[in-house]
């Protein structure tokens, strides 16, 4: 059922997997609206002088997609900012850094022999493309924010900004061995992967379907290994609020400039 009334602006949707990353951003709406849909509490109102939906995805691929689904055919979003957390799995993609990605893969997609690994079936394609100008406006805000003199409070003074492949399934990657294992798979596949997250590319996915664009930043909490346990729980609670306050705030001002 759509809204009763259509917002003058089409608003942009500002996606987050836990509640952490997205405290801060409805803390600072102007004439704040919550709406019950779906099982899932959506808020609508202006920050950064921007019309806005925030939406928390849930987690996993399957939440992802109903979140994103609801945000396009309900609210009618045109445009779709994720923001979240992620494991490293790259060379030199460190604690503190963000990826903004270029694309997404399932690392946990096997419809083999009937299609190749990783391949998403009826869609002919293992990747799902993340869109340019959005992604390009998202990585200028990136960069701008891990200047600001408040994340060195947080440790990290050599944060950077790395762009490429992120890969989604349904599993929490927290060993070691593990991490190592889907990297080189995904190494050997063709797929140069980042980092490691849980819903990416659902939303991507979904994006496609509805030819909405659609753009992803992930700051990298642990390094997906033993520690991830332990480092992720902290990272999101200390950390992710301020990343995903600054970057979007930057992007927000960035695109209405456009």
């Amino acid at each position: 059922m759509p809204l009763t009334s259509a917002p003058a602006i089409t608003p942009i949707a500002i996606l987050s997997a836990l509640p952490q990353e997205q405290r801060g951003l409805i803390e600072l709406l102007h004439q704040p609206r919550k709406v019950h849909h779906a099982s899932r509490d959506f808020w609508l109102g202006d920050l950064h002088g921007q019309s806005v939906v925030l939406a928390l995805s849930k987690i996993g691929k399957v939440a992802a997609a109903t979140t994103t689904t609801a945000l396009i055919e309900r609210f009618g979003v045109r445009r779709i900012v994720f923001t979240g957390v992620a494991g490293g799995m790259g060379q030199g993609v460190k604690v503190g850094d963000v990826v903004v990605a270029t694309d997404f893969v399932q690392h946990d997609l096997d419809a083999s022999p009937l299609f190749p690994r990783y391949e998403v079936p009826l869609y002919g394609k293992t990747r799902f493309h993340c869109d340019a100008t959005l992604s390009a406006l998202l990585f200028e805000a990136s960069s701008k924010a891990l200047a600001h003199e408040s994340l060195a409070t947080h440790g990290f003074h050599d944060a950077c900004v790395h762009q490429g492949l992120i890969a989604s399934g349904d599993r929490f990657v927290s060993s070691a061995e593990e991490s190592r294992s889907l990297h080189d798979l995904l190494a050997d596949a063709g797929h140069a992967v980042l980092a490691v997250e849980m819903e990416g590319a659902a939303v991507a996915q979904v994006c496609m379907d509805y030819g909405v664009p659609f753009a992803v930043m992930r700051t990298i909490s642990d390094r997906a290994d033993d520690s991830a346990h332990v480092d992720f729980p902290d990272f999101v609670e200390a950390t992710a609020s301020r990343y995903a306050h600054l970057i979007i705030e930057r992007f927000l001002n960035l695109l209405s400039k456009k």
